[in-house]
């Protein structure tokens, strides 16, 4: 056992160092493949440790072609209308997974359904035909990495990102909330800035770890003046936002004075937003909680992000935790299109979607 050092933020938390398996050293821990199947020295998860080419292959990417709609996107569930966000996953898994080409026409149109209900102030809404942009911005921007024709569309919204800015960190806020009576129920410092689900409101874990992993996705030319110190502030957020014990929930790690209880999604997409940093102590922790909490998840979408998080840091899938293949040989779970593509995610041993080195095509 091991305490955290003073000042991490960890409290006094104690892990079980055995079950930390961080690659030291690491600092590019998505690594190019190598001829042997280690990535760089990370170890890639084992063969049939997360849903099998076969499930993918049979069940998954035929239900997630077949559920497009006519306008050429994907709602939230087979069959809805059209969304921003489920279409951004879908082609992430059509591109990545299913080995699809840009051009092939399912791709052209879901890419020309995103390029046509982006804003003109460079954001895009929850549903095309909404006047108002949000959280869905950030991943448009990573789908559209991939498509022809899209450097202006994915310029203008890294720039609506980088303007976006949460009123809970602003002065004014800040100062109320030091005169608050219940200033001391809350440890967080809102000084540090995310992003919320909606523009100008409160920092949220989710959409600052989507939101970074974008930043740290695209190229540099594309990047806004002045988004390394955005992403420096939002990286110190989801730091300051952290369960005492390890992980996140979506939002305060205290409310009213009692520690926030972590999630399996939020901490996964943190992990994946703070991976520059495998050695720091509370990613240390929080991959340490996320181990022990899988064998009790039921969750498929839980599973397919918490696959691809490990996977990432080099661990093992647990031997004692479910995958959502065998999820959906209990109950057919595959409602979700989103949830679909991360599955679709998970299985695929490659990371390109993640660090873009297969090559942007942007013109």
């Amino acid at each position: 056992m091991r305490r955290c050092k003073a000042g991490t933020g960890c409290k006094g938390m104690q892990v079980q160092s055995k079950r930390v398996k961080v690659i030291p050293g690491s600092e590019d821990i998505f690594a190019p493949e190598s001829s042997s199947g280690a990535r760089g020295g990370v170890i890639a998860l084992p063969p049939g440790q997360s849903p099998s080419a076969g499930f993918v292959e049979r069940v998954c990417l035929p239900k997630l072609r077949s559920a497009q709609n006519g306008d050429g996107g994907w709602g939230y569930r087979p069959g809805s209308e059209s969304r921003v966000e489920p279409t951004c996953w879908v082609l992430q898994a059509l591109l990545n997974v299913a080995g699809m080409e840009v051009s092939s026409e399912a791709c052209r149109r879901g890419l020309r359904f995103l390029r046509s209900a982006q804003l003109p102030d460079g954001s895009w809404p929850f549903a095309a035909g909404q006047q108002v942009g949000c959280s869905v911005t950030a991943p448009a921007c990573w789908a559209l990495l991939s498509g022809e024709s899209s450097f202006q569309a994915v310029a203008a919204g890294l720039s609506w990102l980088s303007q976006d800015r949460p009123r809970d960190s602003v002065f004014w806020r800040r100062w109320l909330g030091r005169l608050s009576p219940a200033r001391h129920r809350s440890r967080k410092n809102s000084a540090y800035r995310g992003w919320g689900w909606n523009p100008c409101t409160s920092s949220w874990v989710e959409p600052t770890a989507v939101a970074l992993l974008v930043l740290s996705r695209c190229p540099k030319e594309l990047l806004p003046a002045g988004a390394n110190q955005r992403r420096q502030s939002a990286e110190a957020m989801l730091y300051d936002r952290m369960c005492p014990g390890g992980g996140w929930n979506c939002g305060d790690p205290l409310v009213y004075g009692v520690p926030g209880k972590p999630l399996v999604i939020p901490t996964a997409w943190a992990l994946l937003a703070l991976r520059r940093y495998p050695q720091r102590t509370e990613n240390l922790v929080s991959l340490d909680w996320l181990e022990r909490k899988l064998p009790d998840e039921q969750g498929p979408g839980s599973l397919a992000l918490a696959q691809i998080c490990l996977g990432a840091y080099g661990h093992k899938w647990p031997a004692t935790a479910k995958s959502p293949e065998d999820l959906y040989s209990n109950h057919e779970f595959l409602g979700s299109t989103t949830t679909m593509a991360w599955v679709c995610l998970a299985a695929n041993s490659r990371r390109s979607w993640l660090t873009g080195e297969s090559g942007e095509t942007l013109r």
